[in-house]
């Protein structure tokens, strides 16, 4: 069955869009209007390369005291003008006024876009009464290159690529890829006068720096975003218009390596080592000249390149500088280059290009330092009071060839030193910054293709009088924060605060598990820890891109490797997969992932991209079971045992194993029923469930396997159990974690099924329990031992990652279940919003917010003098059921009035929870007497 995204939308009631022009309306104004307009889930994107792509809004209430707004139908016109498009003509896509309350909708068949170009599109919406809304402003998105043929056939780059001997991926020797300075690149553009528009699409690999006439074009601090690039290279669009003039104009590259060039210099770390190519670009330019005459300038033979002032550069093992080889002006019109070289065409790596429409790597905010000590002489330890993904930026003023040297650091060792070994680094392999400086008065240095994850720097090298300013630049992912989470307990916030911190440490183009001895996609975190990122950071274009990422790591034979992109291929001598590449709990992302990433955002696109690659995996999952056993890979990793933390050893990797693969196949059936798809795999579940009871239940006492916290609580949250047994399974469960004195001995894996297991039977108080542990493997010991971002190992060794968020599942339980947002729109229609905060008699208060795609939905709930009040937010559009806990709906009073006497209630429905109360959008405030 061939699914594509108009099936996607169908499948959650969204209308196509149709062609046609908006109508005028005698109606009075309604009482929507449009805003937040999105296209592809991104706001004013620039590189749109797709003819068919999807369009979104939210919606305003034009009396935000108003409640139980719809949204009825909707038109949605654009065009190149946008004077016109703002004042609602020349309309060329639109709805209807009674084509329904959905705010995502796709056309049904390609726009007329051109390549380079600005349009703009706008929305009104129509209330309930047919009414329509004013129109937006207008939003715009600017074009990329849709036609193949804009592209030059060649990539250009300083020298041709080496051919490497054969070897596996990742596993390149050191002589393979010797470290090389990296190039630079310019070439001079004249204008006779200038120009009407100019928009260039770029891609440098493995990163780049472009500027003209000086000025940087975009804001990324790493950009293209990482990718397979035999399969796929991203590019960029930039309108530089502004940035050209009458004259002489010169383009400028500075080309880097990233994850596309790994390579190997004595004495720095590096995870793998292996080599796509030699640095390249690709560039197509389209300037409109103000008599209309359109030029295309290219990465062409115009281009020339020398060496550049970065002697080394590596993603993992820092960046070198030597300030005195950066030729002067050379960004600048009127530099002589006629000694520089001319660059040679090249094939590129293999990879379709295709836009970049991820949020980029910004510089997010600067640090500064918390105290700056002298630890030795002319060594400085500069400490900025947290953990965090980035780099360091200075003044420095130095005599020329006086060479700095800077190590990052998590920790510190015995002598108060900064240490690198929380993430496998040292003396002989370690991570550093350099620069060598020119001696003509006060440098700036910050590392442009490199970052680390670190607290503490050490300065080396240079007198403390030096160092003019030093501040630490926060990198990340530009995705914006959509949700909060606050409750009036302390040691609750902390450890929120520490699982955001390891969150946003890890947003790059891929979800990585630690910004410093990996940075690598590991797969098994996108589905476990999806309401972590989800809930906290407007993910959903991460997402989409994994999807792909985990296509093009899918193996012949449906195998999906732990990591995606598949950077380093974990393979022994003879071939043969490690643990760490082919484990089913890993693989399973494929299913997990974008199923989850549904349930929070609805959109089904990701479904329908993700179901080729999720079902080649299933049947791969298939192929290997035995009885219905699924019996390889890590298991669930790093769980608390005796030996020191690694594979699983209080739950085999056969009931984890089988668990995830029942888990996929109770996916792919919800999963084909969402999209249309055909396909029974919802008796194939059931199937492989017996077996696994068969093989791990003792029916007589409802354990499983030896009664580990992961082994009695897996079953539980995927619904194995037997009816018969699950009050005795989550007695086990309950007891597992007592035996601990309430700490946690689950890992990466089972961790997240023991907070669903709990949270499922009502069992909040041992979830809170479990969180306010301090002498055990947990949360609070972690901030004890000073932790300031998720650490590693439950007990924050050392030795291990300082700033990982695998652990980090009980972010779903903060906003879900004490906050009260519960957000799955599998459930759909009004049951796929509910808020149903748990309030502990000892906690006073608690507050979530979450911005959906129409607008912000809240909870706030506080408990003072005896009476309980619950303040709610549903945005206009949406509707959500309310369930009040510990009284029954009857005892609630909104504004004095009983609920079906309230305006904005529709309706009441029995849930096993309680009583629910089907609110329409629309701000409310209930209060009731406290009964505990």
């Amino acid at each position: 069955m061939r699914l594509d995204r108009r099936t996607a939308l169908a499948a959650i009631g969204a209308t196509p869009l149709v062609a046609g022009a908006g109508r005028a309306h005698s109606l009075p104004p309604g009482d929507l209007l449009a805003q937040d307009l999105r296209v592809e889930g991104v706001a004013e994107p620039a590189g749109l390369d797709l003819l068919r792509p999807r369009f979104s809004w939210g919606l305003a209430a034009r009396d935000p005291s108003a409640r139980g707004l719809v949204q009825r139908g909707f038109e949605l016109i654009g065009g190149t003008d946008r004077a016109r498009v703002a004042a609602g003509q020349g309309a060329r896509w639109a709805g209807s006024p009674a084509a329904g309350g959905q705010t995502l909708v796709v056309p049904t068949a390609d726009l007329a876009l051109d390549s380079h170009r600005r349009y703009w599109w706008a929305v009104r919406v129509f209330d309930a009464a047919g009414r329509p809304g004013a129109w937006s402003a207008p939003a715009a998105f600017l074009t990329g290159v849709l036609e193949l043929a804009r592209w030059p056939d060649r990539w250009i780059a300083a020298e041709p690529d080496p051919v490497l001997p054969p070897h596996r991926q990742g596993q390149a020797s050191p002589a393979m890829v010797p470290a090389r300075p990296l190039p630079i690149l310019r070439r001079p553009l004249r204008l006779a006068s200038p120009p009407r528009r100019a928009v260039l699409s770029v891609c440098g690999l493995g990163q780049y720096r472009l500027a003209i006439n000086g000025q940087a074009v975009g804001h990324a601090a790493l950009t293209p975003g990482w990718t397979n690039y035999r399969r796929r290279a991203l590019y960029d669009t930039h309108d530089v218009t502004a940035l050209l003039h009458a004259g002489d104009n010169v383009l400028a590259l500075m080309l880097g390596n990233g994850m596309y060039n790994v390579e190997a210099k004595e004495g720095r770390y590096t995870k793998f080592l292996d080599s796509f190519g030699r640095p390249k670009a690709i560039l197509a330019m389209t300037i409109e000249h103000a008599d209309g005459r359109i030029e295309h300038i290219a990465s062409d033979g115009q281009w020339r390149w020398r060496e550049g002032p970065i002697r080394f550069s590596s993603i993992y093992g820092g960046e070198d500088w030597d300030a005195r080889l950066v030729p002067p002006a050379w960004m600048e019109p009127g530099y002589d280059d006629r000694d520089w070289q001319p660059v040679v065409a090249v094939p590129g790596p293999g990879g379709m290009l295709r836009a970049g429409l991820v949020p980029p790597v910004v510089a997010a905010r600067t640090l500064a330092p918390v105290a700056i000590t002298a630890v030795a002489p002319d060594v400085l330890l500069v400490d900025f009071g947290v953990n965090f993904a980035g780099r360091p930026r200075l003044m420095i003023e130095a005599p020329a060839g006086a060479t700095l040297t800077i190590l990052p650091g998590e920790t510190l060792d015995e002598q108060g030193r900064v240490s690198q070994r929380s993430f496998n680094a040292g003396p002989g392999n370690r991570v550093a910054f350099t620069h060598v400086s020119t001696g003509s008065g006060v440098e700036a240095f910050e590392p442009l293709f490199s970052y680390h994850g670190f607290r503490w720097l050490e300065l080396r090298g240079l007198l403390r009088a030096a160092i003019h300013a030093v501040e630490g630049v926060v990198l990340h992912a530009d995705l914006a924060r959509v949700g909060r989470f606050q409750a009036d307990d302390p040691l609750l916030n902390a450890i929120h605060g520490l699982i955001d911190q390891a969150v946003t440490s890890n947003m790059v183009s891929v979800l990585t598990d630690c910004p410093h001895r990996e940075k690598l996609g590991w797969l098994e975190q996108t589905y476990l820890n999806a309401p972590t990122v989800l809930y906290n950071r407007d993910a959903a274009p991460l997402y989409d891109k994994l999807v792909h990422d985990i296509a093009e790591a899918q193996q012949a034979d449906g195998m999906v490797p732990g990591i995606a992109p598949e950077y380093v291929a974990f393979q022994d001598e003879q071939g043969q997969d490690q643990v760490w590449r082919n484990s089913p709990e890993w693989g399973a992302a494929a299913v997990l992932a974008p199923w989850a990433a549904y349930r929070f955002c609805g959109d089904a696109t990701v479904l329908v991209a993700a179901w080729p690659a999720a079902q080649r995996y299933c049947a791969y999952l298939a192929q290997r079971a035995r009885d219905g056993i699924v019996d390889f890979g890590m298991g669930d990793w790093y769980d608390v045992g005796p030996n020191d933390p690694g594979e699983a050893q209080l739950t085999s990797r056969a009931l984890v194993g089988t668990a995830t693969y029942i888990a996929c196949l109770q996916t792919m059936a919800k999963i084909a029923a969402r999209i249309g798809a055909v396909a029974d795999y919802a008796a194939l579940a059931v199937q492989v469930t017996q077996h696994f009871n068969a093989r791990f239940l003792d029916p007589a006492t409802g354990r499983y396997e030896r009664g580990s916290q992961t082994a009695q609580a897996m079953p539980l949250a995927l619904g194995l159990v037997p009816q018969a047994q699950r009050a005795a399974a989550l007695d086990r469960l309950i007891a597992a974690i007592r035996r601990e004195g309430n700490g946690v001995t689950a890992g990466d894996i089972g961790y997240r099924y023991v907070l669903e297991a709990l949270a499922a039977a009502g069992r909040d108080d041992v979830i809170l329990a479990m969180l306010r542990v301090r002498d055990r493997p947990g949360y609070a010991l972690q901030l004890a031992r000073g932790a300031t971002a998720l650490t590693e190992a439950w007990d924050a060794n050392p030795t291990k990652s300082l700033n990982h968020f695998m652990l980090g599942h009980a972010e779903d339980w903060f906003y879900r279940r004490l906050g009260g947002l519960d957000i799955d729109h599998a459930r759909g229609g009004d049951a796929a919003l509910r808020l149903a905060p748990q309030m502990p008699a000892d906690i006073p208060a608690a507050e979530a917010s979450y911005r959906l795609r129409e607008g912000v939905l809240s909870c706030a709930w506080r408990r003072e003098a005896g009476h309980l009040a619950v303040t709610v937010s549903v945005p206009p559009g949406r509707q959500a059921r309310l369930v009040l806990p510990g009284l029954p709906a009857s005892d609630w009073r909104e504004q004095g009035l009983a609920p079906a006497r309230v305006p904005g209630v529709l309706g009441f429905a029995s849930e096993e929870a309680g009583q629910a109360i089907t609110l329409g959008s629309g701000h409310y405030r209930w209060t009731a007497r406290d009964a505990g």
